[in-house]
């Protein structure tokens, strides 16, 4: 499978992605209903044709509508958004981006959280010896 372009998509399109991926599968009719300042009905259904043709998008036929589904997993969308987020704002560099994650939330995260960091960062220092 080839890596996935998210960032080739129009502000429209990322909402869209964002609601399958919320949702799961919705209908063209779903979809309209849940878009801020959504466009037309017809306009909606050709964004989800688009989507279908860069290969963001499936769909399955239930009776004479269509259900429109995430094509690629959304553990996959979410790395490789993180990959483009990370070339992009932070020269490549994960621990500048973990580090500006960590100044932007500090004071929210919970102790199990902070826990998990720890563990990953040791984690991360074993495995680069």
């Amino acid at each position: 499978m080839r890596p996935v372009k998210f960032s080739h998509l129009s502000r429209r399109e990322r909402q869209i992605m964002d609601l399958l991926y919320q949702h799961g599968r919705l209908t063209a009719a779903e979809v309209h209903a849940r878009l801020p300042e959504a466009p037309s009905y017809s306009a909606v259904r050709a964004l989800l044709r688009v989507l279908e043709q860069k290969g963001h998008v499936r769909h399955q036929e239930e009776g004479l509508r269509y259900v429109f589904l995430p094509k690629v997993p959304r553990e996959k969308a979410k790395q490789s958004a993180l990959a483009h987020l990370v070339r992009t704002f932070f020269a490549g560099s994960a621990g500048q981006a973990a580090a500006a994650l960590l100044d932007a939330s500090a004071g929210k995260l919970t102790a199990e959280e902070l826990d998990r960091i720890a563990g990953l960062v040791e984690k991360a220092r074993k495995e680069g010896r």
